[in-house]
């Protein structure tokens, strides 16, 4: 009588695919383990074993580091900058995206089509003409940031919005209407709450993006009196006075400038591949 493998072969399957996994993850989370250990050495420690636990654990660099990035000021800046290009990068793709669905003319395809392609344009392509015309227009400042955060953050947005828009039946946007409600009603009443995993998708895509970006801010804002996080870590180096890298400044540094984005991916990350996926499966 011949036995069944299946269970077997099914546990085989599941160990060596979470071995596997595992490994991943350790080899993607052992440069934040590096970063955490030597947040709290001297500069001498962390050259001479940057794998070494700290002994004793000193949070004087932190404190020290929060000072020279003058955290509260950057921190406000860079969530300034954030929460309103992310809310600008919401509300326009996800109007953008609906409408682009529902008015099924020739008109609204090729449109879709161009933002899908914009998705393909490297931004180098476009740096020097486009902070060329900012200029012009006096918006080398945080709101044009915001305006060019805002429109280089569209055509994934649009790409997400624009699949799942198409799970969502028509029939209760023609219930809405039988019933009263006005386009605006239908948008923000009915559709905008079916597309909760879709936005949390396109807020944490984007808002890890533009928080831990360096080259925009330093393009738009450069040395100015307004610095986001990121450019207050890249002056902070250059104004520390110490040969080489002050390593007992930079990495605690830059684990206090990531703690926010972190806490706000660990709340959202739930919805990231559902978002994506719903985005993905239905052009």
């Amino acid at each position: 009588m011949k036995k069944n493998t299946a269970p077997l072969r099914k546990i085989v399957f599941n160990v060596v695919m979470y071995a596997v996994l595992s490994i991943i993850a350790l080899y993607t989370l052992f440069p934040l383990f590096i970063l955490l250990l030597n947040s709290f050495k001297p500069h001498s420690a962390i050259v001479a074993n940057p794998i070494a636990f700290p002994n004793p654990w000193n949070f004087d660099y932190l404190a020290k580091a929060v000072v020279a990035i003058h955290f509260i000021k950057s921190f406000f800046i860079t969530a300034l900058i954030s929460i309103t290009s992310v809310a600008l990068i919401v509300l326009a793709s996800s109007l953008a995206g609906w409408i682009m669905v529902r008015a099924k003319t020739i008109y609204m395809k090729i449109l879709f089509y161009a933002f899908t392609a914009a998705m393909l344009i490297p931004f180098q392509a476009v740096m020097y003409p486009l902070l060329s015309f900012f200029d012009s227009m006096y918006l080398k400042n945080i709101p044009g940031l915001i305006i060019m955060y805002g429109g280089f953050g569209l055509s994934l947005s649009v790409f997400l919005y624009h699949g799942f828009v198409k799970s969502v039946p028509a029939s209760l946007e023609e219930a809405a209407v039988l019933d009263g409600a006005g386009v605006f009603q239908v948008v923000f009443n009915v559709v905008l709450p079916l597309l909760k995993g879709t936005t949390s998708t396109v807020i944490i895509l984007n808002a890890m993006w533009i928080w831990n970006d360096y080259l925009l801010p330093f393009l738009v804002i450069g040395n100015g009196a307004n610095r986001t996080l990121t450019l207050e870590l890249y002056f902070a180096k250059l104004t520390s006075g110490q040969y080489g890298n002050p390593w007992e400044l930079i990495f605690p540094a830059v684990l206090v400038t990531i703690i926010p984005i972190i806490i706000i991916f660990l709340f959202l990350q739930r919805y990231i591949v559902k978002g994506v996926t719903a985005g993905a499966v239905k052009q």
